[in-house]
């Protein structure tokens, strides 16, 4: 290529770092902001919990839900948290290979290079691990961060859940105090679940009982386990009532009020306000008050999967049903290569997942809040 060839290629790439819009997405793009420093992500947790909002942390399976996730946080302007549980992390690997670690670490590396088109922050989470997974997810993708640290780099991912739910307290609290003790070396947040949260999800099925809201008790054992900040951050999933899965609003009978009085108790306790960074697991089929009351009582992330797996799927069963005759190749037909190409119907899920997700930001107060 001729120097010529070069310097008129060089204008456009020049105006799209200087944050030119992009006519299709509206997003102002190529502002460089890479998945959030182990600081951002405190600092995004702090603003969070000081002005009275949340952020929704969203499951991606695929590069295509991954991209869906970031535009849907960018066209909110709000930060947010992206997530691979382990039947996801799995998929990531290909869904005839399922290999955990692969799969977050490209998932991981996939992240970091494309969240560099897009001016808001972006943490990368692991959901639900439970004990017998722990071998074969959690502590492989620790170490790797740990190796990544010592070479003076940033951990892999920001935060990490350890799901001792299926445990008793003691042992999910032992457990909890060992992860968090190599999760903060790593500038990893480890986040932990006391209590349990009913319905199923990625194979993990709980019912739905008494056991489903979190006392006070429990509460107190886990600051006395793994302390108030002093040996490293945690995030804290009380349970009031959550269910993973799809219910219809008002058939999930959420406490939120639970949680205020355990801020309240435990806080007077410990002579700290408010002490628990707080997560909020199975928000499908909770209304808008629930929400907000949960919010104003110190969750500072929320989870959405089943609805925005609905929202990205709903646009592609539309797109086949209008296309039936395009995207087969009927009584012997060629179809209609511009129907079924993967990136006609893609692009529609893309931009649905994406809307779904401004709705989750603006419900938890989100919209706007970058920094």
């Amino acid at each position: 290529m001729s120097d010529s060839s070069v310097a008129r290629m060089v204008p456009s790439r020049i105006g799209l770092l200087q944050g030119q819009q992009n006519p299709q997405t509206k997003i102002s793009i190529g502002v460089s902001m890479p998945i959030a420093t182990p600081e951002i992500y405190s600092e995004m947790i702090d603003r969070a919990k000081a002005g009275g909002y949340a952020f929704p942390a969203v499951n991606v399976t695929s590069s295509q839900t991954l991209n869906a996730a970031i535009r849907g946080f960018a066209e909110a302007e709000s930060d947010g948290i992206i997530q691979v549980s382990t039947g996801g992390a799995a998929y990531w690997s290909g869904a005839s290979v399922k290999d955990m670690v692969a799969g977050s670490l490209g998932f991981a590396a996939f992240a970091r290079e494309v969240a560099k088109n897009y001016n808001v922050n972006i943490a990368l989470h692991t959901d639900h691990c439970p004990q017998d997974k722990l071998a074969d997810f959690v502590l492989p993708l620790l170490a790797a961060s740990e190796e990544a640290v010592k070479a003076g780099k940033d951990p892999i991912f920001n935060s990490h859940m350890w799901d001792g739910s299926h445990e008793t307290l003691e042992d999910n609290l032992r457990i909890g105090r060992e992860l968090l003790e190599r999760a903060a070396a790593a500038k990893i947040i480890l986040e932990v679940e006391i209590g349990t949260v009913g319905g199923e999800e990625d194979g993990v099925e709980n019912e739905i009982n008494e056991k489903l809201y979190t006392t006070t008790a429990d509460a107190l054992a886990t600051i006395e386990a793994l302390g108030a900040g002093e040996n490293g951050r945690y995030l804290t999933a009380l349970t009031f009532g959550n269910v993973h899965g799809v219910y219809k609003p008002g058939n999930v009978k959420l406490r939120p009020e639970l949680l205020k009085q355990i801020q309240a108790e435990v806080g007077a306790k410990i002579g700290k306000e408010n002490p628990f960074d707080l997560v909020f697991h199975g928000g499908s089929g909770s209304t808008e008050q629930e929400i907000a009351d949960a919010v104003s009582y110190g969750v500072i992330k929320m989870n959405i999967d089943t609805d925005t797996q609905y929202a990205f799927t709903r646009p592609v069963a539309g797109h086949m049903f209008s296309n039936y005759d395009g995207v087969l190749k009927v009584d012997g037909e060629m179809g209609n290569k511009k129907t079924y190409d993967p990136r006609v119907w893609g692009a529609s899920a893309e931009a649905g997942m994406a809307a779904r997700i401004v709705e989750a930001a603006k419900q938890l107060g989100s919209v706007g809040k970058t920094f």
